[in-house]
């Protein structure tokens, strides 16, 4: 039987006593597979196993189970970051992957200062994202009543959530960042765009359908006007609504 083995960074330093204390007597060999400064990923493989037909196979299977990309509570990325220098794909792939931001109204208690709140949002299904936010408010909840009363608002992203920044601060640079900036709107109830937010919702939240019926939650979309990305050294990329909704056609398979 082979192992599949995720070592955090302090046990990587131990690795080479794996063979005689964790797996012992069953395993002679470990194959580093991948290896980061937050985690390693190991195939420990049986004594006597020499087929390297096999070893190859046994390893593509410990990637695709313990995952290409770092771990963050135990999620997956569906797609691996774009290149820096793609930035609609940069954007998207933010608005895909995250589940949460930080969703920023005019305040309607607070003497219109801005009021930030933490929101749970989809733009689609998995692979399936439209681009656009979409959230499950209730007025008795400060955001969606500011946004009854102005509908201006932005939403703000971070890559550092999804673990693929590493080590580095969450402002550096080359930790992506997105804030989509627009007006939040009430979706018409029992449209088709209703049952395609809450179908995108409650896919990736799906707490959200045993929240109280009492509270009246409502579906909400952000309507997007201007984008603030960057994503590298040089300052924010210029990005349109336009070039973001309606990307080029790339390896993205999931770009609608």
């Amino acid at each position: 039987m082979a192992y599949c083995l995720r070592l955090q960074e302090s046990e990587v330093m131990q690795i080479s006593c794996l063979s005689s204390t964790l797996c012992r007597p069953k395993v002679s060999s470990i194959f580093i597979l991948r290896s980061t400064h937050q985690s390693t990923v190991a195939l420990a493989y049986p004594i006597g196993g020499r087929n390297m037909e096999i070893v190859s196979f046994l390893a593509f299977l410990c990637l695709l189970i313990m995952g290409f990309q770092e771990p963050v509570h135990g999620r997956l990325l569906s797609v691996s970051k774009p290149n820096p220098g793609n930035a609609a794909a940069t954007a998207r792939w933010l608005v895909a992957e995250n589940s949460w931001g930080v969703l920023n109204t005019i305040s309607s208690e607070l003497n219109g200062a801005p009021f930030g709140n933490v929101v749970s949002f989809s733009d689609g299904l998995p692979n399936e994202g439209k681009g656009i936010p979409y959230f499950y408010l209730t007025a008795l909840d400060p955001t969606a009543k500011d946004a009854m009363k102005d509908e201006r608002a932005s939403l703000t992203l971070s890559e550092y959530p999804l673990g693929t920044c590493g080590k580095i601060d969450p402002e550096n640079p080359t930790c992506a960042k997105l804030t989509l900036t627009g007006k939040l709107k009430i979706v018409e109830n029992k449209s088709e765009e209703a049952q395609f937010a809450q179908k995108a919702l409650f896919t990736k939240h799906p707490e959200m359908k045993e929240w109280p019926k009492s509270h009246k939650f409502q579906f909400f979309k952000l309507e997007i006007e201007n984008l603030f990305l960057i994503d590298w050294f040089g300052g924010p990329k210029p990005l349109t609504p336009e070039e973001y909704l309606h990307p080029k056609m790339n390896n993205l398979h999931w770009m609608q």
